[in-house]
């Protein structure tokens, strides 16, 4: 059970919705489970460089073994086997550059918080206990309890 960020009502669920104000109440604990190091985002972007280098060296191939030489052929064919093996190169030297990068960040393991009192937990801080001197019970909402005063009518109004 968790309590709402926003209103601080007790005794939801994540993954839901708050009972009282109806804010979405995300799972943190699966968050802090996601970690992510830049080692990885390196990886997944030399995989989509790699991809992506393939396909355009592949299709550039291709239009170049099908209309080169020909007279009948459009100038916009040539353009766009020049645009694929200009992609080509780019990722290449993206390729290139993400090795150099990833090199330089060491391989670290991203240390897992303690989230039910396994055996680092005495390495997490804990929070103070509660004090119930300090709770503060939620006032009941009522309707129409602002009052708007109106201005008394002026004895001098116009004919």
């Amino acid at each position: 059970m968790m309590f709402c960020p926003s209103c601080g009502a007790g005794g939801q669920s994540a993954e839901s919705y708050c009972r009282s104000c109806g804010m979405y109440l995300p799972d943190f604990v699966k968050a802090l489970e996601k970690q992510v190091t830049p080692r990885d985002h390196f990886i997944v972007n030399a995989v989509l460089s790699v991809m992506t280098a393939i396909a355009s060296a592949t299709l550039a191939i291709m239009l170049y073994a099908r209309f080169l030489g020909h007279e009948d052929t459009p100038v916009l064919i040539y353009v766009t086997a020049g645009f694929l093996t200009a992609m080509f190169f780019w990722q290449a030297q993206v390729i290139w550059r993400t090795v150099l990068l990833r090199n330089e960040f060491p391989k670290r393991d991203v240390p897992k918080p303690a989230l039910s009192g396994g055996n680092n937990s005495d390495t997490v801080p804990k929070l103070p206990e509660a004090d119930p001197d300090l709770f503060v019970a939620r006032s009941k909402r009522t309707k129409n309890t602002t009052k708007i005063p109106r201005s008394p009518k002026s004895e001098h109004q116009p004919d």
